[in-house]
């Protein structure tokens, strides 16, 4: 791999970095059009690759796609969503939907046809509560609720929360069914809670679109999809994502992201509702021409048997998912799994040690027969996401890197705030990153918008970096606040916020510890009682963290558990200005991580 050209590298400049690869041309166009043109090879072809391959399989049932199938349906509940009298109210072009469900073969359906239609997309969490879902759900603008059947009664719940009557509540859902007829598999009853609800295939034959709503020129700027993305502090953020945000991030990844032709097939374990997983395994294999395997949830044997069934050559993972195959005993430890050729990891860190450990024993487990590719990349929400991708050809050279920076894309090493002074070459820094792949903003909220991006571009990553000599970026610290647990990210500043709806906490503070054992962080609260004389014994304090623990449980996302435990304190430390000084309680985490009453295997993050 050749160096990165540097740019700017006078002390008067800023040091500005750019690929090693070479700039592709920027597209102005919707991304719909992008995946779906037959283009020269005519229409017996979607996207340049023959309709008839397959686009999308179920792992559980086998039932599946093909992308001829799926450019029918998805204009097809395009058409449904402009004309059905309860959805034609909220689908004229630019209108937001929300879609709240786990990973299904409806998933790819009802993104696709949803963008058909014009509409932007706001993808939800399928762990959120009813809380949680109605902020997004308002925040975003959104009318219409795709839902999955066990959803329900959280979606049901959340209208009420957002003031919408029952009788129009129930106008607003589409439920997406166990019911995969339409795809050509098996039949299931239909849940008696949606009895009279809208059905997706409901929007599907009642005609087709002729094509979908264009979005050329300088209209590519339009936003097409809302994630949420927590920040450091206040309430999570709608990230608004634009058709030429994902136009580009798809070409530029095919730079250094493992060829996916030639029989690959892709498994999808990471969720859709996920940028990492909308981005890589909904959008980014079907320009490929790779079918994608779904499966709804990681269970260590079934990961590994759908893998051997459907004969599975790439699979995109989490650290906690490579935790779990360096230790899990399937039911015979004599079986030799025939995993991925590769493994890409993203969404959190990955160490040195935990990769050894996955290949070492993988690899044994296959006899020693062959290669096994586990490498990682880095990106954000803000980001579309991925920006710095490590290949697989490099990843033991260069293992714990997240690679090289990807084309068309800047970046800086910050040593200050404002980026007057950048990081000496082999120095850390505040990674800063400059693109077309970099978000419009933050919806609704133009302060943390110009707080993230400066006046010329640059998006303020809030993560700590070095480059090597050869031009390898390695992230080894974070100046934000956000925990992040199994790649999912948890607001400090949320958990807060309901700690202190508790009658008997007064003042709360979280920060994150990081576990060795399960490669991820795991959020800790500090809690002040309200009345201390009813904790003054230890055997006290500890049943009253105990009892906050469990409380929480019922009150976020499973993700946002306080798994790293509740401390009673007399004291939150806070500044002069009223800001918790996390450091301060970072430093009483390593008492604490000292005596042993955090366990061996955690650790406060510096």
């Amino acid at each position: 791999m050749s160096e990165e050209h540097i740019l700017s590298f006078s002390s008067m400049a800023p040091h500005i970095y750019t690929s090693p690869y070479t700039p592709y041309p920027i597209l102005s166009t919707s991304i719909f059009t992008r995946l779906f043109a037959s283009g020269a090879s005519g229409d017996s072809h979607i996207g340049s690759f023959p309709g008839s391959l397959k686009a999308f399989v179920d792992a559980d049932s086998g039932a599946s796609i093909t992308r001829a199938q799926l450019a029918h349906l998805a204009l097809s509940l395009a058409y449904g969503l402009k004309h059905n009298p309860h959805t034609s109210r909220f689908a004229s072009r630019g209108s937001t939907v929300l879609i709240y469900s786990p990973n299904s073969l409806a998933w790819p359906v009802v993104l696709f046809g949803s963008v058909a239609a014009g509409l932007r997309c706001t993808l939800a969490n399928s762990a959120y509560t009813s809380h949680e879902l109605a902020f997004q759900y308002t925040d975003s603008g959104a009318k219409l609720v795709f839902t999955a059947e066990d959803g329900l009664s959280v979606v049901r719940a959340m209208l009420h929360e957002s003031g919408i009557a029952k009788e129009e509540a129930e106008k607003r859902i589409i439920v997406l069914g166990s019911d995969l007829r339409w795809a050509g598999g098996p039949s299931a009853p239909r849940s008696p809670a949606s009895e009279y609800l809208l059905k997706m295939e409901d929007l599907l034959d009642k005609g087709k679109l002729a094509e979908e709503e264009k979005f050329e020129g300088s209209n590519a700027h339009e936003t097409v999809y809302i994630c949420y993305s927590s920040g450091t502090t206040g309430k999570p953020k709608g990230v608004e994502t634009s058709h030429q945000n994902i136009t580009t991030l798809l070409d530029i990844v095919s730079s250094a992201f493992p060829p996916l032709t030639g029989g690959s097939i892709m498994l999808g374990i990471l969720p859709f509702y996920h940028i990492y997983g909308i981005a890589k395994l909904v959008h980014y294999p079907f320009t490929q021409g790779c079918p994608v395997v779904i499966q709804t949830k990681f269970e260590p044997v079934k990961f590994c048997s759908v893998i051997q069934r459907f004969r599975v050559t790439h699979s995109l993972v989490v650290p906690p998912v490579l935790v779990i195959l360096a230790r899990h005993e399937g039911p015979s430890t004599n079986t030799i799994y025939r995993v991925s050729e590769s493994l890409f990891s993203g969404a959190a860190p990955l160490g040195q040690t935990l990769v050894k450990q996955v290949k070492d024993r993988l690899l044994a487990k296959r006899g020693g027969r062959g290669n096994l590719g586990i490498t990682q990349g880095y990106g954000l929400t803000e980001t579309s996401p991925t920006t710095h991708l490590l290949t697989v050809e490099e990843a033991d050279r260069k293992m714990g890197s997240i690679g090289v920076l990807l084309p068309n894309l800047e970046a800086r090493l910050v040593e200050d705030d404002e980026g007057k002074i950048d990081a000496a070459e082999g120095q850390p820094g505040e990674l800063w990153i400059r693109g077309k792949t970099v978000m419009k903003g933050y919806l609704n909220n133009p302060t943390a918008t110009k707080n993230s991006i400066t006046p010329d571009g640059w998006f303020k990553t809030g993560d700590v970096a070095i480059r090597d000599n050869e031009g390898y970026y390695y992230i080894v610290d974070r100046r934000k606040e956000l925990i992040k647990y199994k790649g999912f990210q948890v607001p400090p500043a949320e958990l807060e916020y309901v700690l202190l709806s508790h009658p008997d906490i007064a003042d709360a503070a979280v920060i994150g510890l990081q576990s060795e054992k399960e490669a991820t962080e795991l959020p800790r609260a500090y809690v002040v009682h309200a009345h201390p004389d009813k904790v003054k014994t230890a055997q006290a304090k500890a049943e009253f963290a105990r009892s906050v623990v469990k409380w929480m449980e019922s009150k976020v996302a499973r993700h946002k558990f306080l798994r790293g435990g509740v401390a009673v304190i007399g004291i939150i430390p806070k500044s002069a200005a009223g800001k918790i000084l996390r450091r301060d309680l970072r430093e009483l985490a390593k008492q604490e991580a000292a005596r042993g009453d955090l366990g061996t295997e955690v650790k406060a993050r510096l």
